[in-house]
């Protein structure tokens, strides 16, 4: 099984950078960075519920399950 992160693609629907996320959330670049390319091994709900809040979007806009 594999989580595929959509972060990118949110931040470009949203025309918004890494750099306006982190600010936004509160999260440093490195660690949004981590997350976006999909080698982050966990995101708290804290993290993920700004995020959301931020982009104006559900979990499972960002985030989605592949079966293998």
């Amino acid at each position: 099984m594999t989580i595929n992160v959509k972060l990118d693609r949110m931040l470009l629907d949203r025309r918004m950078s890494l750099t306006e996320l982190s600010d936004k959330v509160g999260v440093t670049i490195a660690n949004l960075s981590i997350l976006k390319t999909g080698k982050a091994k966990a995101v708290r709900f804290s993290t993920l519920e700004a995020i959301c809040e931020a982009l104006d979007c559900q979990p499972g806009d960002i985030l989605e399950f592949i079966k293998e």
